[in-house]
């Protein structure tokens, strides 16, 4: 049984906050995770009663496949529910130090097994320079236990205070460790990773310039798994040379708060906000 309106320790707050990271636990249960399942797997065979906002390859090839699902919670009303999980929004709030919490979007990954191809060291901001500041947080939740051996994802103690890493994109070593340029690091500092292997139902959530990345699946087991992209409730929109995929679907002015249908209020003055309530909502104030 999942515990509703848990709060975190002052000692987990500090924790993320020093680190980037916190490998939480257990946030769904039995029962979501069935459905869920059950929902992507609707989605990859394409009976899902809605097309998500984009879904594709992105591990390179037949060999190295991450089948990446946009904005899933378009196409599955579980997928919905989820982006307003009781437990994970009010910590993903904490964490923040926010009272007002809303989606920028969701980003299914799965790793076949055997030909699950490695996610390359990145940090997540660099690619949404649409959206000031960078105060992102994501939840990351396994549907099927997520270990070193079949791609679970690995982060760099500290890194989310380094500042931006030219591009975000860090790149892999053949030992999969981060090939980056020395001279970014701060004087004093190393790249000290920390796999974060994570069960079945449970969360490791992550700020947006911390650097993380995931090995190859070469095991007999998936690795699927819905990273939630949280952001505060003052977060703009900063038009860029470099655009996003989901721009399209901003309707504010350059500046403004993001709000709208597509980035879902889930809570608001510290209360959580029906899914169902805050998109009519969003589409009254359009």
């Amino acid at each position: 049984m999942i515990e509703y309106n848990k709060t975190l320790t002052e000692e987990q707050i500090q924790s993320f906050r020093a680190n980037g990271f916190l490998n939480y636990g257990r946030v769904l249960t039995d029962a979501q995770l069935v459905t869920l399942r059950q929902s992507l797997d609707r989605v990859l065979t394409g009976q899902s009663a809605a097309a998500p906002e984009a879904i594709g390859n992105i591990g390179g090839g037949a060999q190295d496949v991450v089948t990446q699902v946009v904005n899933v919670w378009e196409s599955e009303p579980a997928f919905r529910d989820h982006l307003a999980n009781p437990v994970i929004v009010p910590l993903v709030a904490q964490l923040m130090g926010t009272d007002t919490v809303r989606v920028w979007h969701d980003q299914m990954q799965l790793k076949p097994p055997r030909i699950g191809g490695p996610t390359v060291w990145h940090q997540d901001h660099p690619y949404w320079h649409v959206i000031q500041p960078a105060d992102l947080i994501s939840a990351w939740v396994a549907l099927e236990d997520a270990t070193i051996e079949n791609g679970a994802m690995s982060m760099v103690r500290r890194s989310h205070l380094w500042g931006q890493y030219d591009g975000g994109t860090i790149g892999i070593n053949a030992d999969f460790t981060p090939a980056y340029d020395p001279a970014f690091i701060p004087e004093g500092e190393t790249v000290e990773i920390v796999p974060c292997e994570v069960p079945a139902g449970s969360v490791v959530f992550h700020h947006c310039r911390t650097w993380h990345g995931a090995p190859a699946n070469r095991s007999e087991n998936p690795r699927p798994a819905i990273a939630v992209h949280y952001m505060p409730g003052y977060t703009r929109y900063e038009p860029a040379d470099q655009t996003h995929m989901v721009e399209r679907h901003i309707h504010v002015a350059p500046g403004e708060v993001l709000t709208g249908e597509h980035f879902p209020t889930v809570m608001e003055s510290g209360k959580m906000v029906s899914l169902g309530q805050s998109l009519e909502s969003e589409k009254t104030t359009k």
